[in-house]
């Protein structure tokens, strides 16, 4: 059943990347979304001490194909090219109102289909405005304050908090390594990592190329309008640390069950249900407790010195509504 399993979690995968990929009316680059995957699994099939030929064989792939996509990949540039739709909406922004008829000859160059396809879906995102009928037809761009705005959801403070994250999940971390994992531009991590350093919400050891940063805590207010990306990111990687866990560990192992694992609870409640009230309430009484808990833990840890050797326990609690209909669908 693994293969089977692994369909099922790379096809939910999907879905929660395609949300991000078009939250806010965005729609993030995903060109190198396939090679980056592959590139991943390779490094993580090495450090399991799968071999190069064994790996080749896991994607069907000759030893010599294999690796050559390695080399490829290993060797591209990491600067991030821009889509498409990004194209689009800088030339129509940087000419303000601009005939539909002048940007279909700037980029006479691309596929005709999806150049209109990407016009399309810049009107209906509300992203340009469309006037005009046939030949006559006009576009222009948000303006720079609304596009700011938008743009504020996936950059600004929100990089701040998600470059925090990961250096407290994986650090300690050297700068090149931040820029393999968030694929963030250099300029703008050097800046988050300088706001990071200077509010010492991260720490810098050491100058120069050798110098790591790490973390001893991350916290993101509820309900902040920043920070969600890193919240995202810290509660998928709690599940996968989870389940890795739980994979790997012998079960047999004594105290192991109230430990390492984790379970689902869904329950079916309608207006008027004896329970319902307090399954709603549930959620917010166990993160208020969580919450002084750890409150605690960190003011005894500020006091007394951290030994080389400690245990991290990782909690994640999560809850969502799914509305069902006789029909059998469901909405989130």
């Amino acid at each position: 059943m693994t293969v089977e399993l692994i369909h099922a979690i790379v096809r939910q995968t999907t879905v929660l990347i395609a949300q991000l990929a078009t939250s806010g009316g965005w729609r993030a680059p995903l060109a190198q979304l396939a090679d980056q995957v592959f590139q991943d699994l390779v490094t993580e099939l090495e450090r399991q001490g799968v071999s190069r030929k064994v790996g080749a064989d896991m994607f069907g792939m000759g030893l010599r194909t294999y690796q050559r996509r390695v080399r490829r990949i290993t060797e591209s540039s990491v600067e991030r090219g821009r889509s498409l739709w990004e194209a689009v909406l800088d030339h129509i922004r940087r000419r303000g109102i601009t005939p539909r008829a002048e940007i279909l000859r700037a980029f006479a160059g691309e596929d005709d289909v999806l150049l209109r396809g990407v016009l399309f879906d810049l009107c209906e995102s509300r992203l340009i405005f469309q006037a005009g009928q046939g030949a006559q037809v006009v576009c222009r761009a948000v303006s720079d304050d609304e596009l700011g705005a938008l743009r504020a959801l996936r950059s600004g403070e929100g990089v701040d908090e998600l470059v925090w994250a990961i250096i407290y999940r994986e650090g300690p971390l050297a700068r090149d390594e931040l820029l393999q994992r968030t694929h963030i531009e250099r300029a703008e991590l050097d800046a988050a990592l300088g706001r990071l350093v200077e509010s010492a919400r991260v720490e810098r050891t050491g100058e120069g190329a050798g110098a790591t940063y790490s973390a001893g805590s991350l916290y993101v207010l509820l309900g902040s309008p920043v920070g969600w990306e890193a919240a995202i990111f810290d509660h998928f990687q709690a599940m996968v640390k989870t389940i890795l866990c739980r994979l790997r560990e012998d079960r047999s192992a004594p105290g192991l069950g109230d430990r390492v694992g984790g379970s689902t609870y869904t329950l079916d409640l309608w207006p008027g249900h004896p329970h319902e009230q307090r399954a709603y309430e549930t959620l917010g009484r166990l993160r208020a407790q969580l919450v002084e808990l750890r409150e605690q833990v960190e003011a005894f840890n500020a006091a007394h010195e951290r030994p080389d050797r400690y245990t991290q326990v990782v909690l994640y609690i999560g809850q969502c509504l799914i509305q069902q209909d006789s029909g059998g669908g469901d909405e989130i």
